[in-house]
């Protein structure tokens, strides 16, 4: 029951979040990434002097991602690449450094969905596609189970809760695009996003396993930390801001 209230209080705050303006939305967003960056830095074993120094470089990119200076753009992609050389240079630490990439990317992409025309309709597509893709993996999962798909990193994830996420992902796709006008590329993608997702899934799982933890964090009660939370967030988030603004053809 706390899962669920805290899951339900998470999704009222984001989606407030979106509608309440672009500096609402970049504040919540840095401060979110943050926060993952002091996550990745634990799960990397990073003593706190050297975390608070990876924190600091990643905020100056992100800082300069706020739009009242130079937004997301080709010009905070580059800072965020200088930021992760310089924790490399630094502390000798490449997978800190990556931690840079991995929490400043989708940071930017989204960053960068938001500032679209259309960008309330956009972000919330990326976001409730992952959320969607969530509660489609874990009712399939729960009703249906079967095997699983790698129980050496992830033992309650099974075949058929990755087809419920696809299956509810799409469906919730679809109706974004007859209720909102949601661009056909993005409505055909959204299956494929869900599986992207449960990549991120797997891939902090692993990251936890190889830590020896069971969360990344304990900031959001029966939930984690806040990698728990967001870590299909992290590899859709850029590919669906390609889909979203890079693209020059319509279907």
């Amino acid at each position: 029951m706390l899962r669920i209230v805290v899951g339900i209080a998470l999704i009222a705050g984001a989606l407030a979040t979106i509608v309440a303006g672009d500096i609402a939305f970049w504040v919540v967003c840095v401060t979110l990434g943050l926060l993952m960056m002091a996550e990745w830095s634990d799960l990397m074993k990073t003593p706190p002097p050297t975390k608070r120094l990876a924190q600091l470089a990643l905020f100056v990119p992100m800082s300069v991602m706020a739009p009242i200076m130079a937004g997301p753009g080709f010009f905070t992609l580059g800072l965020l690449v200088g930021a992760a050389f310089f924790i490399v240079i630094v502390t000798q630490r490449p997978m800190l450094a990556a931690g840079a990439i991995y929490v400043g990317l989708p940071t930017l992409a989204l960053l960068a969905i938001r500032e679209q025309k259309e960008g309330i309709v956009f972000t919330l597509w990326v976001l409730a596609s992952v959320w969607a893709c969530d509660i489609g993996a874990y009712t399939a999962g729960r009703l249906i189970g079967g095997p699983k798909i790698a129980p050496a990193i992830s033992p309650n994830k099974t075949w058929a809760g990755l087809i419920g996420g696809m299956v509810f992902a799409g469906i919730f796709g679809v109706a974004m695009h007859y209720a909102y006008g949601l661009p056909l590329r993005l409505t055909l993608a959204t299956p494929f996003l869900a599986v992207i997702a449960q990549v991120g899934d797997f891939y902090e799982s692993w990251l936890k396993r190889r830590a020896g933890v069971k969360d990344s964090g304990n900031i959001f009660p029966g939930h984690g930390g806040v990698l728990d939370r967001l870590d299909g967030l992290v590899p859709v988030a850029p590919i669906a801001a390609f889909l979203v603004i890079l693209p020059r053809f319509y279907f």
